[in-house]
């Protein structure tokens, strides 16, 4: 036994000190192969020392570029926020830019074969019945039903308890849960209250919340290498992701399972719709996992951040009720649509969205990209540009996304936050809805005072925004 014991300690110590060595030694081949200052800045996290959030140096360096493109090295990462490369990519050279295997390698454990990880046959595939369903006007119609339906009996009860005791709630995950409950309603047809799952609700969302912000950090690896031996060994934060993953793919297969027993061959859902084309489980797992990460953690996001920015500005709230007050309805109320669009300007959901060059090719701004590098455009920086939005681009100023009182939209590759071109959000109505329901029908009836700094949000890792330490705040009722 103890001949045992000392055999599994020796190979345990001798896995550790080979993972050390090779990450001592790619580290160190990484720092010879490039010693440019942002590269030198980049691994070492030495920008962390005057700047909170990644998203916040990449801002900064793509300010002091001429161009608004730079270059990362150690990532063969390109990164702009420059409107006319943004159009070439997602719309002149679209072909040339697609998701990639690099990059789909990178989310393939946790989003499989969904829409946001393919290219080609399977992308245009699931594109395709996704179009004609969010396209139908009664599709809309029964979106918004779910969402008033959500919004009446679950959101503000728990609201107005929470007010009620003077509580102080975390708005980002009320929203989270609020969120997946409309989306697995609206996209899967199932009430999550109504039928019995093999976890616990919160442990799934911890599992996808774990699965979405250690995939990310696989993004931003300098090394490939790194994550994969820590995968093929089975150790570290791969370990944790494929346990959480692995969590998220039971609730997966839980749904299917429901969604067979009621039946599908006459449902609204899109799930229904996917499973009577799609007969691969593990294919319909994927896409239950894209659209949750597509329904629950964008629109949380966007909640969120538009709470906090509305929170800090009464001037604009008071405008959003007075509007609110003539009765109009949620399509009508010009100014909250503006309001919502502005907060997405400075806080995207997602910050920035990568594609791979398949061939060189050269942006409009001069800058060349060679064959497999990964090509990067940054709607998180490309808010905070004053040749795009102006001097006044660090505001939260809705107006200027009005004219005469009347809405209007601006060039999509200017403000790429539902992509442009060809993959442009199929969702996009459907969760400007949702996001606009939820603002009023909260906004009518408290007043939010933030428990927590007003300082700007340092976001956790995450394919979308998260705020680290979430958005903690006071409800106080209206007089109505």
């Amino acid at each position: 036994m103890e001949s045992a014991f000392f055999q599994e300690s020796w190979f345990s110590l001798s896995l550790l000190f080979l993972i050390t060595t090779l990450f001592v030694t790619l580290r160190s081949v990484l720092r010879v192969y490039c010693n440019c200052e942002i590269c030198r800045t980049y691994v070492d996290h030495s920008w962390t020392h005057q700047i909170p959030n990644l998203c916040d140096w990449y801002t900064h360096l793509l300010k002091n570029s001429p161009t608004r493109t730079v270059h990362i090295h150690v990532l063969n990462n390109t990164i702009t926020a420059n409107p006319a490369n943004v159009e070439h990519m997602l719309k002149t050279r679209f072909d040339n830019f697609p998701k990639g295997k690099p990059f789909s390698a990178i989310l393939g454990d946790f989003l499989g074969r969904g829409i946001f990880n393919v290219d080609g046959d399977s992308w245009r595939f699931q594109r395709k019945i996704a179009t004609l369903e969010l396209g139908r006007h009664p599709t809309r119609v029964y979106s918004s039903r779910v969402v008033n339906h959500e919004i009446r009996n679950r959101l503000l009860p728990l609201l107005e308890t929470c007010c009620a005791q003077n509580d102080v709630v975390d708005l980002q995950s009320v929203f989270r849960r609020f969120a997946f409950g409309t989306i697995s309603k609206f996209s899967f047809g199932l009430d999550l209250n109504r039928f019995e799952l093999s976890l616990p609700l919160g442990g799934f969302e911890a599992a996808f919340d774990l699965a979405s912000r250690l995939s990310a950090e696989r993004a931003a690896t300098p090394s490939p290498i790194i994550w994969k031996i820590k995968r093929l060994l089975n150790v570290g934060s791969e370990r944790k992701l494929k346990q959480a993953i692995s969590t998220v793919h039971i609730l997966s297969r839980d749904f299917i399972a429901q969604r067979r027993k009621i039946g599908f061959t006459d449902q609204k859902d899109l799930l229904s719709r996917f499973m009577s084309s799609v007969h691969d489980e593990a294919c319909l797992t994927d896409i239950i996992v894209s659209f949750l990460l597509a329904g629950r953690d964008t629109v949380a996001s966007a909640l969120t951040s538009f709470f906090w920015l509305v929170a800090r500005h009464p001037r604009v709230e008071a405008a959003i009720l007075e509007e609110a007050g003539a009765g109009t309805g949620v399509r009508e109320l010009h100014y909250l649509h503006a309001a919502v669009h502005e907060s997405m300007r400075l806080y995207p959901p997602v910050q920035f969205d990568s594609k791979f060059c398949l061939a060189d090719d050269v942006f409009p701004d001069g800058s060349f990209l060679k064959r497999g590098t990964r090509v990067t455009y940054h709607p998180y920086a490309m808010g905070r540009m004053e040749e795009i939005w102006g001097s006044d681009c660090l505001e939260f100023k809705p107006e200027r996304w009005l004219k005469d009182g009347v809405f209007f939209n601006e060039n999509s590759f200017k403000y790429p936050v539902f992509q442009a071109g060809i993959r442009v959000c199929l969702g996009k109505e459907v969760a400007l809805v949702e996001i606009k329901s939820v603002a009023i029908s909260v906004l009518r009836l408290f007043r939010i005072e933030l428990a927590q700094s007003e300082q700007p949000p340092q976001f956790s890792p995450g394919l979308t925004a998260t705020f680290r330490d979430g958005l903690q705040v006071i409800l106080r009722a209206r007089v109505i």
